[in-house]
């Protein structure tokens, strides 16, 4: 027999209340689950314990480059609220070009990480503490991985997904004012400003920024592992090339307003505003331009072989900042 509750004279039955109205967080609806901080953060902390086990790739943001206590200079990510440090020398930065030959290697990767804040990175996780819930991982490993997967197929006579002449995909994780540092598929290349896009640029920063995707050819890959491999790519050859058409709005003695992008051996490399590369071996000003100047440019010559305007400097309209 249903058990009754008497209120005021009238007897209603007596309702079982939900065990979510009584333990636990009071929601709105009835029978839901609301987790706590201390359950959520569990949940979180076990997917990092899952990709430890299963060495998958993990991705998030380069957020900082500290040193330790302990004198280790690290990288800092953070996935799911958690902090993840990578030893430097687990950060597989490629120093090849970097100018810095004969500098400490510590520096030289320093140097470049920061250079690289902001942009996204793999990593694998190497070790964890559930006491402290601290993590170590290596972005090493995921590019080796990664390199494995997509340059080094496991399968005898499969097609390799990356390949000379392939358009693929790359991380813009560095740029400075001549070359942008990309990340395809697990391998680091530097890639001059100029084999980046057809136009002229002060800097590559005008286009590029660290956390665009870019699409790239594949030139050349060399290496027969996963640990000596390189590649070449350039983006300019895989966008459209619109050298022609706007070279065609130039006009012999046409006279054009433009800004220096460069100053090399007394030659100036000029970009137009009308979007055509120009170049000028001389200039009628009482002082000479420089780089980030905006010129008066007078077209003597349509040079269709490198698309360039040649011509002359005729005055200085602004001086650059």
């Amino acid at each position: 027999m249903e058990e009754t509750k008497k209120i005021s004279g009238v007897i209603t039955p007596e309702k079982k209340v939900p065990r979510a109205v009584v333990d636990g967080i009071l929601t709105i609806e009835v029978d839901s689950k609301v987790e706590s901080m201390e359950e959520q953060e569990d949940a979180r902390w076990h997917q990092l314990l899952n990709a430890h086990r299963t060495r998958k790739i993990l991705t998030g943001e380069l957020g900082g480059v500290e040193k330790l206590e302990s004198g280790w200079v690290v990288a800092v990510t953070y996935f799911n609220g958690f902090r993840i440090i990578i030893p430097m020398n687990e950060m597989m930065i490629n120093l090849s070009g970097d100018g810095r030959e004969n500098a400490d290697t510590l520096n030289r990767q320093t140097r470049i990480a920061n250079n690289m804040l902001g942009c996204e990175i793999d990593f694998i996780i190497k070790d964890l503490d559930t006491k402290t819930k601290s993590v170590v991982a290596s972005r090493k490993d995921a590019m080796l991985k990664k390199r494995q997967m997509f340059y080094f197929p496991e399968e005898e006579g499969a097609q390799q997904m990356i390949y000379p002449g392939r358009l693929a995909q790359a991380r813009v994780i560095a740029v400075a004012p001549k070359a942008v540092r990309l990340e395809v598929f697990g391998v680091e290349v530097s890639v001059r400003a100029r084999d980046m896009a057809w136009e002229w640029m002060i800097d590559a920063s005008e286009k590029f920024q660290i956390g665009d995707l870019v699409l790239v050819t594949v030139h050349e890959i060399h290496g027969d592992s996963p640990e000596d491999l390189a590649v070449s790519v350039d983006a300019k050859s895989a966008t459209a090339n619109v050298n022609k058409d706007n070279l065609k709005k130039c006009h012999k003695q046409g006279k054009y307003v433009g800004t220096i992008t460069d100053v090399y051996k007394g030659t100036y490399f000029i970009r137009l505003d009308i979007g055509v590369n120009a170049v000028a071996h001389s200039c009628n000003m009482p002082a000479l331009p420089a780089k980030k100047d905006k010129i008066g440019f007078v077209v003597t010559r349509i040079n269709d072989n490198y698309e360039v305007a040649e011509g002359i400097i005729t005055r200085l309209i602004k001086r650059g900042m």
